[in-house]
């Protein structure tokens, strides 16, 4: 039990030295990420679409 309060005490020291990101940069990096995962998205439907005719041509349905 002494070994998990002498870990838990070493996690809480630690936290003191993350530099946690302002409200702005997390809200960039979010709206970021969400832009991309989108532009993926969009990317893969098209190549889904697209391949999908393909095969249906060459299989002739």
């Amino acid at each position: 039990m002494n070994a998990l309060i002498t870990y838990l005490k070493h996690v809480r020291q630690e936290f003191t030295h993350i530099v946690w990101p302002t409200r702005h940069t997390a809200i960039a990096h979010t709206l970021v990420v969400i832009i991309i995962a989108a532009v993926i998205t969009i990317l893969v439907g098209v190549l889904d679409y697209v391949f999908g005719g393909v095969v249906s041509r060459v299989v002739g349905g």
